[in-house]
């Protein structure tokens, strides 16, 4: 079976450098949001702005001072899913999940942010050998303890980590003081394609969730 290459386009609703982005209103990211969300086909509901808001507000209060670009609604395509944030910082790729009002991570949400993450390692080529950090985040858990490490397979692909709001800059840190490599260039990372075989992706899948149990 050949593979299915997906031409270049834009696969995010919103994206900007981060000091843009926390120069940015709220109303006007969510304003970019909502248009996306509706050229895409998909009406927005007042749940998913309320939880855009939150989003927004979060990651601008924990990005202040850092450079690199955000991406809001990232498109996975062989999955059919949207990564809520991705973020391109110093030599590492973020994967955000965000559960707003969430206050347990539980298994379903990790393999979700884990899965974005082996996807795009597997199958965005300007993503194989990069460092992938998948972030859990349920915004009304308690602040935990956590630890950056790299999975026992592979080891540009982090292991996921499950953090509050409170926690995300603290997170965020101790990743990029773990990471060491050359700072990506988001506009060479856009452009690299999407090269999807799901037989080899869930396969990936399955061999990191037997590793992890």
């Amino acid at each position: 079976m050949g593979r299915v290459i997906f031409a270049l386009m834009k696969r995010e609703y919103y994206s900007a450098s981060i000091p843009a982005f926390c120069a940015t209103t709220t109303e006007k990211v969510v304003g970019f949001l909502t248009t996306g969300s509706a050229a895409a086909g998909f009406p927005v509901e007042p749940t998913q702005t309320g939880a855009w808001v939150q989003q927004i507000e979060i990651l601008q209060s924990a990005l202040q001072g850092k450079e690199g670009k955000v991406y809001f609604e990232y498109s996975i395509p062989r999955m059919g899913q949207r990564i809520d944030v991705l973020l391109i910082m110093g030599p590492v790729i973020f994967v955000l999940e965000f559960k707003v009002g969430a206050k347990e991570f539980t298994s379903y949400a990790i393999d979700q942010v884990v899965d974005y993450a082996l996807d795009l390692k597997n199958f965005h080529e300007t993503s194989h050998k990069q460092i992938i950090a998948p972030i859990l985040i349920a915004t009304e858990a308690a602040a935990g303890l956590f630890a950056v490490s790299a999975t026992a397979s592979e080891p540009t692909l982090l292991d996921p980590i499950k953090c509050s709001s409170s926690q995300l800059p603290a997170v965020l840190q101790a990743i990029l003081q773990f990471a060491t490599g050359p700072k990506i260039n988001p506009t060479d990372w856009e452009n690299g394609r999407y090269c999807p075989t799901p037989t080899i992706v869930e396969a990936a899948m399955a061999l990191y969730r037997g590793h992890s149990e």
